[in-house]
C-alpha cells in the first residue's frame, strides 16, 4: 500500500489523486482519438476534460456528503469539505450532466460525444480503481485465496487478507473498454452499453464486498448497478431505430 506518494511542503499527495488525474488524462486522449474519427474537433476533448473534472468532483462530493450525512447524521459541510469521499456514482452523474451542458455550449452533438467519451471513461475508471487499491479503499470480504491482500493502512484498516475487489473491477473495466472499442462503429448507443456493462460488473463485484444491505438483500451499489443496467439498456433500445451519422 502506498496511500501517500509524497508530501511537498507538508501537503500530502495521495496515490488515489494521482491515479485519478492519470485516468482523466488517458480518457481525454482516447476521447480525442474518437472525436477525430467522427470528424469533430479533437481539441474539444481537452475542454470536455475541464467540464468532466469539475462536474465529476462536485457530483462525487455531493453524493458522498448527502449519502453519508443521511446515514450517520454527520454535518453536511464537514463531509463536503473532507479530503476523503470521492464516490464514483456521484461523479458519473455530475460529470455527465456538466459535460452534456458543455457540449450544448460548444455545439457538439451530445449523443455523438457520449459515444466518443465512454471508451475513455471505462479505461480512466479502471486506472482510478488502481488508486483505490493503493490507498486501501473499497476492498472486499475476508478470503484465504492466494491473491488475498491486507490493508493495514486502509480505509478502514484491516489485517485480514481480503478480496482485492479493486483489481477485479480493474480487469472488468479493461474488458469493457476493449469491447466498446470493437463495437464503436456498430453500436446504436455505445454510451448505453457502457452504463449497462459498468452496472453489471459492479453488481457482481459487490457480492464480495462488505457494504450493508439496504433493501431486498442488496446493497446500495448493487441497486445503483441495476439502475445503470436498466438505463443503459433502455437507451440502447430507444436509439436502435434512430441511427446517428456514421463516423468519418
Amino acid at each position: 500500500m502506498y496511500p501517500i506518494l509524497f508530501e511537498p511542503f507538508g501537503f500530502p499527495i495521495s496515490t488515489f489523486g494521482v491515479m485519478m488525474a492519470i485516468g482523466f488524462l488517458v480518457a481525454t486522449w482516447i476521447t480525442a482519438v474518437r472525436l477525430r474519427e467522427y470528424g469533430l474537433d479533437p481539441e474539444f476533448a481537452t475542454t470536455a476534460l475541464i467540464y468532466a473534472m469539475v462536474g465529476g468532483v462536485v457530483g462525487a462530493k455531493l453524493y458522498y456528503a448527502i449519502d453519508v450525512g443521511l446515514r450517520t447524521s454527520t454535518p453536511f459541510t464537514s463531509l463536503l469539505f473532507a479530503r476523503e469521499g470521492i464516490t464514483w456514482y456521484g461523479g458519473l452523474i455530475g460529470g455527465t450532466l456538466v459535460t452534456a451542458l458543455g457540449c450544448r455550449i460548444h455545439g457538439i452533438p451530445v449523443r455523438a460525444f457520449s459515444s466518443c467519451v465512454c471508451i475513455g471513461a471505462a479505461i480512466g475508471q479502471a486506472l482510478g480503481r488502481i488508486g483505490c487499491l493503493l490507498v486501501g479503499d473499497d476492498y472486499g470480504r475476508a478470503t484465504d485465496l492466494p491473491w488475498g491482500l491486507s490493508f493495514p493502512q486502509g480505509s478502514p484498516p484491516t489485517l485480514e487478507t481480503v478480496h482485492p475487489t479493486q483489481i477485479y473491477e480493474f480487469f472488468w473495466l479493461l474488458v469493457v473498454g476493449a469491447l466498446l472499442w470493437r463495437r464503436r462503429r456498430s453500436s446504436p448507443f455505445l454510451f448505453g452499453e457502457y452504463l449497462a456493462l459498468n452496472g453489471l460488473g459492479r453488481f457482481f463485484v459487490e457480492i464480495l464486498r462488505v457494504n450493508p444491505k439496504v433493501a431486498l438483500g442488496l446493497t446500495e451499489p448493487q441497486w445503483i448497478g441495476i439502475g445503470l443496467i436498466v438505463l443503459g439498456t433502455f437507451g440502447w433500445v430507444y436509439f436502435r431505430g434512430r441511427p446517428e451519422p456514421v463516423p468519418a
